[in-house]
């Protein structure tokens, strides 16, 4: 338990740096655009099925890298995009924004060029040599909006993760849904949470497999909230549970 909570009590980026997992960025093209993706392999000697990370709104931060090592030594491999590539300052991405204002890039980006950059990723991640040819996808906070969504326009994702995020609020985009879509929600976060009673509606009443889970207590963002050893002993424990059920869910696949 203590090296446990040594390991939480590490930065994100201290973390990555001190991870013996292969980690490299990637440039993916998507018509006339680059969109920078964060790659890390697991240590396995099988292929292993790729998990499309969408971040938050604060963009492709230290964290969200964080969270992809973590899949990668749970077994999978793991492509982060960064969905703010090119839309930073003089071209850049998400680590040329000034502290604090990732947001505001993030509130331009149009949906269907969203959904265009998350289809490169997903084709580039599905010809890695060490990949099984399985892909889902998983999302945080804006990310979690967009797993959903993503899940309405991509027909072979296995499953489609949404950590504390709306879905859908149309029969038409639902009933495009292939896959089964396994929601993650802080009991206290009703802004997201008013969402699920529609979604569970939209989602039964086409046929499609829905799951949520509300974790008592926990805020908006316990994923990240969780990591921190100060934190709450709500977002600590829905962050614990969040993974356990994640990573059983995965290896269901």
């Amino acid at each position: 338990m203590l090296a446990a909570a040594a390991a939480i009590a590490q930065t994100p980026l201290e973390r990555l740096e001190k991870s013996p997992r292969h980690q490299e960025w990637v440039q993916v093209k998507q018509g006339d655009r680059v969109v920078h993706a964060f790659v890390v392999y697991p240590e396995i000697s099988t292929k292993a099925t790729s998990v499309l990370v969408i971040h938050e709104n604060q963009g492709l931060t230290d964290w969200v890298r964080g969270v992809a090592d973590q899949l990668a030594e749970a077994g999978y491999i793991a492509i982060a995009p960064d969905l703010l590539s090119g839309y930073g300052p003089d071209g850049g991405r998400t680590k040329d924004f000034a502290p604090g204002t990732a947001r505001e890039g993030i509130g331009r980006l149009k949906p269907d060029g969203v959904t265009a950059d998350l289809n490169a990723v997903a084709d580039y991640a599905l010809k890695i040599p060490a990949a099984n040819g399985k892909i889902a996808v998983a999302g945080f906070c804006w990310g979690g909006s967009n797993s959903f969504r993503f899940a309405t326009n991509r027909k072979d994702l296995k499953a489609a993760f949404v950590f504390y995020g709306a879905g859908p609020m149309d029969a038409e985009s639902i009933a495009r849904i292939q896959a089964p879509v396994y929601g993650f929600y802080g009991g206290n976060d009703e802004r997201v949470n008013a969402s699920i009673p529609k979604s569970e509606e939209l989602m039964k009443a086409a046929g499609k497999q829905y799951e949520p889970v509300i974790y008592p207590g926990a805020g908006h963002g316990f994923m990240r909230a969780g990591e921190d050893p100060a934190g709450s002993a709500e977002n600590r424990k829905a962050r614990e549970e969040g993974w356990k059920r994640w990573k059983e869910l995965l290896k269901s696949l």
